[in-house]
């Protein structure tokens, strides 16, 4: 029979070996491996300090003062401290504990090593001598050996946690949408940001592949998935691929997409996974199709001013012909007015890239609206005798604080437009006053807006079909008066007035 201390021990070395196997939750491991410590080495107290980047931090403790307990704390994080040996930690932990106790206590400290490096150290408190028998110490090394395994174990295990649900934080935050697919292209997980670019839920690609979620509203551009792999892809474990192209969407229309495929790669070159980021290019697509109607546009219309006023000026320098006062006159006329047409539409141009760098610069000074608009009725009249333009404003109408330039441009604007869209009538240009804003509107007679064109009228480089066949113009005017409002912390609108002309508003503060 074994004598009862070696059953206990034996039955410790029992209780750490389950420990080593079943529990991975770093706190309540320690917590064990402390209780077995303090009981196989007869102590009244104890503590593990585990050895960390930072220095040696208290990551359990029993039967401490906590007034002890706080001093040693901040102690064993000093940058020194973390450079010390077991053995000089030991001896300083010895130390401590005889002087706080008046000689009454005495300590031992146990390394806690695994795979050749220092995890920390088991220190058990106790009120006799540490003197140890050969087999004491081996039984104790043994016990120590398996509780710095069971702890690296857990350490493990808690840093594999950590790293999944970072990865998961990243994959929902994710703007982009990302799949995981499987070798065989089975679907093993799929982020928000996915399912909300398809309108989708989770149930929807449970058990489906690929090719059940990723359709084609027409062939893409670049190299598919299928057709790469067909030529042997992946290679190389950094072999992406990228293709673009609409894909079909539940209940909505087609999405532009651009779809990186990334491998995953075993150390033994088994391809594990596929990595599929998916990102929507509507905005890069509509930027294209920006730039082209911009090139589109800007190309014709500073072509005819540009060709105006070379055809007069070559006819002019003609040498051949002699021509009367009154035709160099005209032509003259009709070369100023193109030269002045182009210099408006260089000023929107860089108007328009003033905004899309940052915005407006606004010269704020006291102006007068109503004197503004009754002025600009007779500047514009005398342009028009199909028209009949006039200014209604309340005779306490306030005067503003805004860019008095500025402002002026936006009401030009809409007076020409109406000049332009409507052949005839009246063009009144109306003032309203609130308690907190003016509201200023320009309407006339003509055939209105047509309903499909309301939502994009103040969009950049937008004419309607009407308007391009009517007039001249880059698409820029409306979008540049809505902008200048904005940076006055006003508002623009359309009051819908269908077959009663065109009714054009804003708004200010006081």
């Amino acid at each position: 029979m074994l004598p009862d201390f070696r059953v206990r021990q034996r039955d410790y070395l029992l209780e750490i070996s389950r420990a080593l196997t079943q529990e991975l939750d770093l706190e309540k491991l320690l917590a064990r491996i402390l209780q077995i410590s303090i009981e196989m080495l007869a102590g009244q107290a104890g503590l593990i300090a585990l050895n960390e980047q930072e220095g040696y931090r208290v990551a359990a403790a029993h039967g401490i003062a906590p007034a002890f307990l706080s001093y040693l704390k901040p102690l064993l994080a000093e940058e020194k401290v973390h450079d010390l040996d077991v053995g000089e930690l030991n001896r300083m932990l010895k130390n401590l504990t005889y002087t706080a106790s008046k000689g009454l206590l005495n300590g031992v400290g146990i390394p806690l090593s695994a795979h050749g490096k220092l995890i920390g150290v088991i220190f058990i408190f106790r009120n006799y001598p540490d003197l140890f028998s050969p087999n004491d110490r081996r039984l104790l090394q043994s016990f120590a050996d398996q509780a710095a395994i069971a702890v690296h174990n857990a350490q493990l295990y808690g840093q594999v946690t950590y790293e999944k649900l970072r990865l998961d934080a990243l994959l929902d935050s994710a703007a982009d949408g990302i799949l995981i697919l499987n070798a065989d292209h089975s679907i093993e997980r799929v982020n928000p940001s996915f399912l909300n670019m398809i309108g989708s839920t989770r149930k929807d690609w449970t058990d489906k592949s690929h090719n059940e979620i990723i359709r084609w509203e027409n062939d893409p551009r670049g190299t598919t998935l299928e057709e790469a792999e067909r030529g042997g892809w992946p290679l190389t474990p950094k072999a992406t691929l990228y293709v673009e192209g609409d894909i079909v969407r539940q209940n909505s229309t087609p999405l532009p997409v651009g779809i990186t495929y990334a491998p995953l790669i075993s150390e033994k070159g088994k391809l594990r996974n596929i990595i599929v980021t998916v990102r929507d290019i509507t905005h890069f697509r509509t930027a294209e199709e920006i730039k082209s109607t911009f090139i589109s546009i800007v190309s014709h219309e500073l072509r005819t001013p540009v060709a105006l006023i070379k055809g007069y000026a070559s006819t002019l320098r003609r040498d051949d012909a002699k021509w009367d006062p009154e035709i160099v006159n005209e032509s003259l006329d009709v070369i100023e007015e193109e030269a002045d047409r182009l210099s408006r539409m260089i000023d929107d141009l860089l108007d328009a890239s003033r905004l899309q760098a940052g915005g407006l610069s606004l010269k704020r000074s006291d102006i007068s609206l109503s004197v503004m608009a009754v002025r600009l009725a007779k500047r514009f009249q005398t342009q028009s005798k199909k028209h009949n333009i006039r200014a209604d404003f309340p005779n306490d109408f306030p005067v503003l604080l805004a860019d008095e330039a500025r402002i002026e441009q936006v009401l030009s604007n809409l007076i020409s437009n109406s000049i332009k869209y409507a052949p005839d009538g009246v063009i009144e240009i109306n003032g309203q006053v609130t308690s907190e804003q003016v509201i200023v509107c320009v309407s006339d007679e003509g055939s209105g807006i047509d309903p499909r064109d309301l939502p994009h009228i103040f969009d950049r480089f937008y004419r309607s079909t009407n308007a391009v066949k009517q007039t001249k113009g880059a698409g820029l005017g409306l979008y540049l008066a809505r902008a200048i409002v904005d940076a006055h912390s006003g508002r623009m609108w359309v009051d819908p007035k269908p077959d009663s002309g065109a009714r054009i508003c804003f708004s200010l503060p006081r």
